[in-house]
């Protein structure tokens, strides 16, 4: 993948100005991580392509899309506790081949199962779990096998990390998209198939790369003392709002774009997710080349601020043109959320392990679900309120557009809490609980 190489360079370069660059031996598992966080950009964004799909074709409701992202989110909440259990003792090799077999079980089945059940809800829920666990398991891996390798500015080397699951994102949207728009809708369930086919690839690639062993279990802050310390559940929070912000606009962009905004659905998808995606990763790249010159707190706090006027943009911007910028900023605003909180805390509990990380994943994973599940649950109540349809026609708006827009706009807190933990998030709180376990 020509991207990973030119990233990875980039990387390196920056490295040399401090005298970190990663051995080549590890750089073989640098890039199987990248493929992971592809991996997860899969599993989690190809199903809201095809929202408008499952609706015309299986008659769905929005809470019942809704619901499909809670189950996916769900389902990685409950592998994150697992893995985060179990992942030490299995170890990191096996683990990571498991994951990706069940994602691309799970990938492989989405375009297999609604045929043939009797309820394709039925099928598309056992196909959403099946790869969810993979998902959930890699989401847990890979950060910790990143930070396990030699080197320091591991606040950049996270950020870049994490720039792969935008630009995995940003392929998922455009490939599948132009797939839809040249070949026609009726071949969807293809196009799961074909993108199973990167978590296979991947899945020998683990097999193989060089890895090295996770912190000692009697070297490991324990997860007892982690969650009696303040600055840690404060990082929890950050992670369930990092993951609520970022999956609540990804997830339903492309939908408002179509019904919210009355766009034909191939430019809905290019200028919502897809730009979207490509922000984030500019944001993430950014500071995986250039973050070790900048305040990691700081510039959290300025992306979180900025992440509730692109939410306020989106929902109340009088042109369509307006709300698609919204959107696709908000992809730069939520850049730092995950792999900042994930950096922030490594930096706070540098000897938390894998536990510290699963469960920081589960939280994200709450967000991510909690999130998207609100904003299809508050848009079908909107558009069930007499009062809210009234205040429609009013606008000249239809009940599907004041619906979407104010199921996002009751989703907006989740960047106000954001901004609030950042501002209360103290490092210095480490000095209590869990720094005892590490002496």
């Amino acid at each position: 993948m020509p991207i990973i190489d030119i990233l990875d360079r980039n990387q390196s370069h920056g490295a040399t100005e401090r005298g970190i660059r990663l051995h080549s031996k590890y750089k073989p598992t640098l890039r199987a991580c990248y493929l992971g966080y592809i991996t997860q950009a899969i599993v989690n964004n190809l199903v809201p392509l095809f929202f408008i799909i499952f609706q015309t074709s299986y008659h769905i409701s929005n809470e019942m899309l809704g619901r499909l992202v809670l189950i996916n989110f769900g389902t990685q909440i409950v592998a994150d506790w697992l893995a985060l259990r179990y992942v030490d003792k299995i170890g990191y090799r096996t683990s990571a081949a498991v994951a990706h077999g069940f994602a691309a079980a799970g990938l492989i089945a989405l375009g297999v199962l609604p045929l043939i059940t009797p309820n394709p809800y039925t099928g598309l829920v056992i196909a959403v779990m099946i790869y969810a666990i993979g998902g959930g398991i890699i989401e847990v891996l890979i950060s910790p096998i990143v930070d396990s390798l030699p080197g320091e500015a591991k606040s950049s080397a996270m950020s870049l990390l994490h720039s792969f699951y935008c630009w995995g994102q940003m392929g998922v949207v455009l490939v599948t998209t132009v797939l839809l728009w040249l070949l026609g809708t009726g071949i969807w369930f293809i196009l799961p198939m074909l993108w199973a086919l990167v978590p296979i690839w991947n899945l020998f690639r683990f097999l193989k790369v060089p890895l090295l062993p996770p912190v000692a279990e009697h070297e490991r802050v324990p997860l007892k003392s982690l969650l009696g310390n303040r600055a840690y559940l404060i990082a929890l929070v950050l992670m369930l709002c990092a993951g609520a912000s970022e999956l609540t606009m990804s997830q339903w962009s492309s939908l408002f774009a179509e019904k919210g905004l009355l766009l034909p659905k191939l430019l809905g998808d290019l200028l919502g997710p897809c730009l979207f995606a490509i922000f984030m990763g500019v944001g993430r790249t950014l500071h995986g080349v250039m973050g070790h010159r900048i305040p990691l707190r700081g510039a959290m706090m300025v992306t979180a601020a900025l992440c509730v006027v692109c939410y306020a943009v989106t929902i109340f911007a009088p042109f369509p043109v307006l709300s698609l910028l919204g959107c696709a900023f908000c992809g730069f605003a939520v850049s730092l959320m995950w792999p900042g909180t994930f950096s922030l805390t490594a930096a706070a509990f540098p000897k938390g392990g894998t536990a510290m990380f699963g469960l920081m994943a589960v939280f994200g994973d709450i967000g991510g679900s909690v999130g998207p599940w609100l904003a299809g649950f508050v848009s079908d109540l909107a558009q069930q309120s007499e009062k809210m349809t009234t205040f429609a026609a009013r606008w000249s708006l239809m009940p599907d557009q004041v619906g979407l827009k104010a199921g996002l706009l009751a989703t907006t807190v989740f960047p106000v809490v954001m901004l609030l933990g950042l501002a209360m998030f103290n490092p210095r709180f480490k000095s209590s609980g869990p720094q005892e376990a590490e002496k």
